[in-house]
């Protein structure tokens, strides 16, 4: 996919990401040398990511590449090796519903709605921990972000198309209050204006304190929108740096962005 494929507005993000006052910003989530098995595969090796408080970091890469299996590693669903750390805590010793609690959100690549439901239903199990002041505040939130949501609140999920469930498990991921919202694959076999509302909604969720990790096969559109990016081949980070720097990198260019 060409970047000349994306014409809508691009994000700010990124704009002050080099600068002394985000290099200080407080690491959200941190991995050293970490590395993932399935059986006898290696799916992770060697992988040390930083992210900081209010970001947007993408791990970027072909399919396969074990962006997926980073994204479940972290939010306690796999075992590891190595150090994987939320906010200086092991994530093995937090453990998933720990992790949830202290406001790790992960929206999945399968986007595991409950299908039979309706849009208001499914928004309002997101928000399970919360009090009912804070759900309807959240709710309205969403609507705004997705206005096609606030047309179908009374929808099942299952009825709906892909872009409008993608937009209803981003949305009830956020019913949970994130701190830090990690959103895997939203982009993918979605149309492009679905993904033109996708992309707008990413500053809105940053500005209000949101940090996010994204994982995208779509470079074109993880370049617009992040902070800063890793790229992931065959289970190795093998190039970092912000969209600025990656789109200069020759193989970048060659290998993702079509020369």
């Amino acid at each position: 996919m060409s970047a000349d494929e994306f014409e809508f507005e691009t994000s700010d993000a990124g704009t002050d990401t080099g600068s002394t006052g985000a290099k200080s910003r407080q690491t959200v989530l941190e991995t050293e040398d970490l590395a993932v098995s399935y059986g006898k595969v290696q799916a992770l090796r060697g992988i040390d990511v930083t992210i900081r408080e209010g970001e947007i970091v993408s791990l970027i890469g072909p399919n396969g590449a074990g962006k997926t299996t980073f994204a479940n590693t972290i939010s306690g669903f796999l075992e590891y090796e190595g150090s994987a750390r939320y906010r200086d805590r092991e994530v093995a010793r937090v453990g998933q519903k720990g992790l949830v609690e202290q406001g790790m959100i992960h929206c999945t690549e399968e986007r595991d709605l409950f299908g039979y439901m309706d849009v208001e239903d499914n928004l309002e199990l997101g928000g399970y921990l919360q009090d009912d002041a804070i759900i309807e505040e959240r709710k309205e939130f969403v609507y705004d972000l997705f206005p096609r949501l606030d047309e179908r609140r009374e929808q099942n999920a299952r009825s709906m198309s892909g872009g409008e469930q993608q937009m209803l498990a981003i949305g009830r991921a956020l019913m949970g209050d994130p701190d830090l919202l990690i959103l895997d694959e939203p982009t993918i076999g979605l149309a492009p204006v679905i993904l033109k509302d996708i992309a707008q909604a990413l500053d809105p969720i940053q500005e209000r304190g949101v940090t996010i990790l994204l994982t995208e096969q779509n470079v074109t559109f993880a370049l617009k929108h992040a902070d800063r990016m890793y790229l992931l081949e065959n289970g190795e980070a093998v190039r970092e740096g912000t969209p600025e720097e990656l789109k200069g990198d020759d193989y970048i260019r060659e290998s993702y962005l079509g020369g």
